[in-house]
């Protein structure tokens, strides 16, 4: 202990992919620092170095790759951690990069603290711990921030559908949860803690206590009551987990905003059947429908997977058209990647990448559409904005409830503030977040 407190004190966080990852970054954080470790600044060259990364897509897997090169070579001396997905799925591969020190699956991330308190010394080869999926059951709760305002807050782990095009199962094993009164507590710590926003994350959230007795209307409903936080964003839920008594909810409540991510991966029912996907294309209309007859300003960000094993050009033509159908706001458009051991490569026929790139295109197209009408649609009505610390060349930002992004002269009394305030055409800012 006394080598580490006096060598290796200095640590820093690498994390890639999904806003629940970074919730879990954080945890693992705060748990060092209590611990005596401390957080390097940019100035300074860190002792241990713990890249979180993710597997989602073949680009993800890169991501990581090259981030481990790049850290490691920029600071050679360095104890590397190397977890996440990626490190569940291909511990091996990852154990053989120059640089790392220690590999741990995903659920071994948490186990972190106990082994950098137990030892950290340089080894001719990393020391790799990953526990089979199978056993991955314990569920962690983590709560991370983008600066003061908003904070992701994890309810949910795991996941049992198994799509045919996905491996986070396999990466991140069964649907698990905390339990409402856990995640309650977390959210009063949040609004404490000075907190304006917060956006509930998970692999699958509308699976929230699935095992447990409770179900995801009453862990809305139970938080819709936290004082202090002025919004709760739900970040992702399944169509056919959504139903009709969250989105009648959801419209009524305090504090739950009118902005939903909602997974449809293809508008095509011949394609999701393929991707084994639980909905098809009616329940998803009817879904979308159901939200704007009760919010017609509501922020509908939708997820779009494209060239898909068994997409051929008429079944991507037929997707397009349902899409266009939609009264949505947003595509959020990945390439289908193929992951080792999915069932979707049994799947024979294949799009080509360049095939797949002018499908991407397509959507985003229409994508940017959608989302200049409406932010233009919003003009002349009247918002609650909260500002955002950032300062970008004079000007902060801020989104309202609906999840337009807006822009102002920098203000620091205005930072972590929610101001009432009618939209203006310069206002808008288009470079919208996910």
């Amino acid at each position: 202990m006394q080598n580490i407190e006096r060598i290796l004190k200095k640590v820093s966080f690498h994390t890639l992919g999904c806003k629940l990852n970074f919730a879990e970054s954080s945890h693992i954080a705060r748990t060092l620092y209590e611990a005596g470790f401390e957080r390097v600044n940019k100035y300074e060259k860190p002792d241990i170095c713990i890249i979180n990364t993710c597997t989602v897509t073949d680009a993800a897997d890169r991501k990581g790759r090259q981030l481990i090169h790049k850290i490691h070579k920029n600071f050679p001396d360095a104890y590397i951690v190397v977890t996440g997905c990626y490190a569940q799925l291909k511990a091996t591969e990852i154990a053989a990069i120059d640089g790392v020190d220690l590999v741990l699956g995903a659920n071994d991330k948490f186990e972190i603290p106990s082994r950098l308190l137990t030892s950290v010394e340089k080894q001719a080869e990393a020391q790799v711990k990953v526990s089979d999926c199978k056993h991955i059951t314990p569920f962690y709760p983590s709560v991370s921030s983008e600066g003061r305002t908003r904070h992701f807050l994890k309810v949910q782990d795991g996941c049992d559908c198994f799509c045919t095009y996905c491996a986070i199962p396999f990466a991140r094993g069964r649907s698990r949860s905390g339990r409402i009164s856990e995640i309650v507590t977390m959210a009063n710590q949040v609004a404490l803690q000075g907190g304006k926003e917060i956006i509930l994350t998970g692999v699958n959230i509308g699976d929230f206590g699935k095992h447990n007795g409770e179900d995801f209307l009453q862990l809305i409903k139970a938080l819709d009551d936290v004082e202090g936080i002025e919004r709760f964003r739900i970040s992702s839920i399944e169509p056919d987990l959504l139903t009709d008594e969250i989105i009648e909810f959801c419209a009524h409540s305090k504090r739950f905003a009118p902005h939903y991510h909602i997974p449809l991966q293809c508008g095509s029912d011949e394609v999701l059947k393929l991707m084994h996907r639980r909905y098809d294309t009616q329940l998803f209309a009817s879904k979308i429908g159901k939200i704007k007859s009760l919010n017609p300003d509501a922020f509908i960000g939708v997820d779009v997977i494209a060239g898909m094993r068994g997409e051929t050009p008429e079944l991507f033509d037929e997707s397009v058209r349902f899409i266009e159908s939609l009264p949505v706001t947003r595509l959020h458009v990945f390439p289908y990647s193929e992951r080792t051991g999915t069932m979707a490569l049994k799947i024979p026929y294949k799009v080509s990448p360049m095939e797949q790139k002018r499908r991407v295109g397509v959507l985003m197209d229409w994508s940017l559409q959608q989302m200049t009408a409406f932010y233009n649609s919003q003009v002349g009505t009247s918002r609650r904005v909260l500002w955002e610390e950032a300062d970008k060349h004079g000007l902060m930002f801020g989104f309202t409830e609906n999840y337009v992004k807006l822009q102002r002269p920098y203000c620091k009394e205005l930072v972590n503030q929610v101001e009432s305030i009618t939209i203006t055409p310069e206002m808008l800012c288009f470079e919208a977040e996910d």
